[in-house]
């Protein structure tokens, strides 16, 4: 473990990241993909935790907007949806060799162990991977807000947040040519700039509790390790930055 910054991490992962190139559902290449990338991190040595999202499947905001669904049933659909990226998740790292749990905010004992802080941080200390699904449990509240929430509850040191650009912009990079790169950001600026990180609810939760974000994109060839290792790498979400930032 010599050489590694963070030794207890958790990695949040979009239901995008699972879709690959198509439009919908679960692409079960870039799940591999996803669980090799994941297995190297677990064989470093890391403690490593995971939330995943459900957009790929369903998303309740947007469903319960064009489709006159309840805003709370919508959302529960959406945290089933993630039980669903969940189980596919650990299906591929199980047969990619990672001991992994799956634990989830709604109790669907037959597929996975209902979340409890002492036995997720008890499998992370086993040497399993833990997969969080269901967000919180609660309608109106983001898969987003669920990373930040259980990474505070298992005393990671810091979120990983996966995506498909390399860092954070000040407009959308593929929309706007001058769109300009962060290296680091406060957390009163991605609040005061609307900036598209994680949702006001999860910045607001790191931001009471120290929490830094480092959001990158995983698909960059050896991405995570370097992330791991604490290297310049994307954009670095915290407390303060430098004046020269």
């Amino acid at each position: 473990m010599s050489g590694l910054k963070y030794r207890r991490v958790l990695l949040k992962l979009s239901g995008e990241a699972f879709q690959g190139k198509s439009s919908y559902g679960i692409d079960p290449e870039e799940v591999k993909n996803i669980a090799y990338k994941i297995k190297e991190v677990h064989e470093a040595g890391v403690e490593l935790s995971l939330v995943v999202g459900g957009g790929n499947i369903y998303r309740g905001l947007a469903h319960s907007q064009s489709e006159g669904i309840e805003r709370a049933t919508a959302d529960y659909m959406g945290m089933l949806a993630t039980v669903i990226n969940g189980m596919a998740l650990q299906n591929a790292m199980e047969l990619a060799g990672v001991k992994t749990r799956l634990l989830t905010a709604l109790e669907i004992q037959r597929v996975a162990e209902p979340y409890i802080r002492r036995r997720a941080v008890r499998h992370l200390e086993k040497g399993r991977v833990v997969i969080f699904a269901a967000g919180t449990g609660n309608p109106y509240f983001s898969t987003d807000t669920a990373a930040a929430l259980r990474a505070k509850e298992i005393n990671a040191e810091v979120i990983f947040k996966a995506t498909k650009v390399d860092g954070v912009y000040s407009a959308d990079p593929k929309k706007d040519l001058n769109a300009v790169k962060y290296d680091e950001l406060a957390y009163i600026d991605v609040l005061n700039q609307r900036l598209k990180v994680m949702d006001a609810t999860a910045i607001s939760l790191c931001m009471e509790n120290n929490l830094p974000i480092v959001v990158f994109n995983m698909w960059d060839e050896g991405s995570i390790m370097r992330a791991i290792k604490g290297e310049k790498i994307g954009t670095l979400v915290k407390e303060k930055i430098d004046a020269d930032k």
